[in-house]
């Protein structure tokens, strides 16, 4: 009952949602190097090191990571040691790891190691889940994908569907199944409300604090200030 009630509202408000995400977005996201590019390996590198390490310490890393190794290519040829080198810093070494091992599973085929640009083909690589085959496919690829992190997990919950508890299998399921049915029509409008919604969860509806004086998206949210959590 309670995902029929957040598929209704999220179909609802879905439009205005977007307009409103995405408006907001385009006037007050962050130039993080990783949005600056559309190259699925480096897109990946970012997501890997962005999960459980702060943004401020990636930022600091990504770029010496790319230069010494500039493609999945690069990655495959190397031994694991030099990878885990290079990723010293960012902690959490099984991501670095796993990036050695779909490296070289991609360079087996025998062809350039080329990430697939299906969200689905995506998942079937190491170390790579849904909501990192989602931000590949979403933001290399421009696939229409929806993707979920704790950020954009609290936001879906807060805006759609107070009433879910994100630690319940099954209200994780229902937030994901939210966040594809909120996606805009297009891979484009995806790009950037995949994005915005990272965003809002980092700057605006953050874990701590909810700053819903400066929500762009308060007109159609379901957590009134202060009677939810």
């Amino acid at each position: 009952m309670r995902r029929e009630a957040a598929l209704a509202r999220a179909a609802a408000v879905r439009l205005r949602f977007g307009r409103l995400l995405r408006a907001w977005y385009r006037s007050h996201h962050r130039d993080l190097p990783w949005r600056r590019t559309r190259d699925p390996y480096r897109i990946l590198v970012s997501e890997l090191m962005l999960q459980q390490t702060q943004v401020a310490r990636v930022a600091l890393k990504y770029g010496t990571f790319l230069e010494r190794f500039p493609t999945l290519d690069a990655v495959a040829r190397a031994r694991p040691a030099r990878v885990m080198e290079a990723w010293s810093g960012l902690g959490y070494y099984a991501r670095a790891k796993n990036l050695h091992r779909l490296a070289r599973t991609v360079a087996a085929t025998g062809r350039p190691a080329i990430l697939p640009d299906d969200a689905a083909a995506l998942r079937s690589l190491p170390g790579i889940g849904p909501y990192t085959a989602g931000a590949v496919a979403s933001f290399a690829f421009e696939q229409r994908e929806a993707l979920v992190d704790t950020n954009v997990a609290r936001v879906v919950r807060r805006v759609i569907a107070p009433e879910l508890d994100t630690t319940r299998g099954s209200d994780r399921q229902t937030v994901w199944a939210v966040a594809r049915a909120l996606l805009p029509r297009t891979g484009r409008a995806t790009y950037v409300h995949n994005q915005a919604l990272m965003e809002l969860g980092a700057l605006i509806c953050t874990a701590r604090v909810r700053h819903c004086a400066r929500c762009p998206v308060r007109p159609v949210c379901a957590t009134v200030e202060g009677d939810r959590p």
